[in-house]
């Protein structure tokens, strides 16, 4: 069963706790006061409904009237569609087609710090890291016993969304570097934060994921679409394996620590590589950490809904995605093509008819293969709950354990002590033998090259790209090149400050306590 996101007409006090309210945008809606709310006891799971529907919905009643975050089209605003446009449209493995404001900005690596899709996605990460404080704050021992509540759940709930804060946390880390820096122990409203170094936010996450683990559920025992501890040591060894980028320091030992953790925490891969992508995702044994939506209960034009139509477009059928019409937009460049051999490998899900290899034009959908890796449909073929075909059941699998297999050899691959190249090329294999159907995919040797490519080919779309490609040293450089990187047909290199997003600069005018995250910004 789903523990469903769903938006709460809750009205958690909020104002001011992570920076000016107006710089941030942040608009959340006042229905109760967080007293009256959390002198109730049933109130918690609720509350912390709400902490994780951060993650998937725009506002307080879905799919559109009251939006979290101001400044932007509701629909576009939800967590997930703006992170996966960070992660994916800066690639290789994805171009959008629409004309929205400054969307194509992040295909041709020309952001600048008042672009409204960077601000976009750096206030849903402060909004959420805002939901998380408040739910922190009013959780703490002593206001527990002060209203005389005893719920041994409770302090689980804490530790789920300390979770969730750490999560956004490691994506300011990735995205933006040196940020501003707020926690529960800080007053709303009281202050204007000041600016935490990216090295001391990843000693931060580091120290608040260790103290948490013992606290979490134990893996696979929590209710689908809450973190357990397996969620904690995937991110972990996200963050060891980003370590060199984000503090200079590798740590690529602690990488492969944390991922033979999650490998032997009952965690399996699905047998079907295309069953991790449908409506009824939710029964795969291979998803660690979901962000759940539901196509009745939690209406939104962001997340899932937005990945599934938006592939949508040309010769496709849109009845074949469970969807009443496809939105044309999205599609891959040829360089996530040419890394799938002709055939063989099952993730190659393209869709080619009508559909031109190279791109020409990127405003037009039938330039560059579609996608059909994402499907409203069940494994039994019956279409998601809503009849409709608005809004998708399909959950975003943000953590999985092919990648951590993938990050296993890695992190061998760099050094890291505890590990084994056999081991490395059991797990690689197992990906692999999963694509072909058999063992004829199956390879004897690897290098860091292999294993960018053979991320790309089992994790395409899934918002791991952007970083990826920074760590290997490719998103900014001549090095590697694909179509419209950096605004040019063939491809160019770009300056090395497009390996971060700026901050905005409005909160920058805001705030005198910050300082450009990069100077060339």
């Amino acid at each position: 069963m789903k523990f469903k996101s769903t938006t709460l007409l809750l009205g958690i006090l909020l104002t001011g706790l992570c920076s000016c309210v107006n710089d941030l945008d942040r608009k959340p809606f006042i229905e109760e006061t967080s007293a009256s709310v959390y002198e109730n006891p049933d109130s918690y799971i609720q509350i912390l409904a709400k902490v994780y529907a951060g993650l998937s919905m725009s506002g307080q009643q879905g799919p559109a009237g009251k939006p979290d975050i101001s400044g932007i089209d509701e629909g576009f605003s939800t967590y997930i569609r703006q992170y996966w446009k960070a992660q994916e449209l800066p690639t290789d493995e994805a171009v959008i087609g629409w004309n929205d404001q400054t969307i194509k900005d992040y295909h041709n690596l020309s952001w600048t710090s008042t672009d409204v899709f960077v601000t976009a996605m750096y206030n849903r990460i402060y909004y959420q890291i805002t939901l998380c404080n408040e739910f922190i704050r009013e959780t703490s021992p002593e206001k527990l016993v002060s209203r005389g509540i005893n719920n041994p759940e409770i302090p689980r709930y804490r530790a789920e969304a300390r979770f969730l804060r750490a999560l956004s946390y490691w994506h300011a880390v990735d995205m933006f570097g040196d940020v501003p820096f707020v926690t529960e122990d800080d007053a709303p409203g009281s202050f204007l934060p000041n600016q935490i170094r990216r090295a001391d936010l990843f000693d931060y996450v580091e120290a608040e994921l260790l103290a948490i683990e013992p606290e979490m559920a134990a893996p696979r025992s929590n209710p689908y679409g809450r973190a357990d501890q397996a969620a904690v040591w995937t991110l972990l060894g996200k963050l060891y394996l980003n370590a060199e980028v984000y503090t200079g320091q590798p740590k690529y030992t602690e990488a492969l620590t944390y991922a033979a953790k999650v490998i032997t925490s009952g965690y399996s891969l699905d047998p079907d590589y295309e069953a991790v992508f449908l409506a009824d995702n939710h029964t795969s044994p291979e998803i660690i950490f979901p962000v759940t939506f539901d196509g009745t209960h939690s209406k939104t034009f962001g997340g899932m809904t937005f990945l599934v139509h938006a592939a949508v477009g040309g010769s496709m059928k849109p009845a074949d995605y469970g969807v009443n019409g496809g939105w044309a937009g999205i599609r891959t460049t040829k360089a996530l093509v040419e890394l799938f051999p002709q055939t063989g490998d099952a993730r190659a899900m393209f869709h080619t008819d009508g559909q031109s290899l190279e791109i020409g034009d990127i405003a037009s959908f039938n330039d560059g293969y579609a996608i059909t890796k994402f499907k409203n449909i069940t494994r039994s073929g019956v279409s998601g709950s809503d009849k409709t075909g608005d809004f998708v059941d399909n959950d975003f699998p943000m953590f999985r354990l092919a990648d951590v297999y993938l990050m296993y050899a890695e992190a061998v691959l760099r050094g890291g002590s505890g590990g084994n190249m056999a081991t490395a090329l059991e797990y690689i294999n197992a990906v692999r033998q999963r694509a072909y159907g058999n063992s004829a995919g199956n390879v004897t040797a690897i290098d860091l090259d292999f294993v960018l490519a053979e991320r790309a080919r089992e994790l395409y779309w899934e918002g791991h790209r952007r970083t990826d490609l920074v760590r290997f040293g490719k998103l900014t450089s001549q090095e590697y090149l694909w179509p419209w990187k950096g605004g040019v047909s063939a491809g160019r290199g770009v300056a090395d400050r497009f390996t971060i997003f700026p901050i905005p600069n409005a909160d920058l005018v805001a705030n005198p306590n910050l300082v450009k995250n990069h100077p060339d910004y």
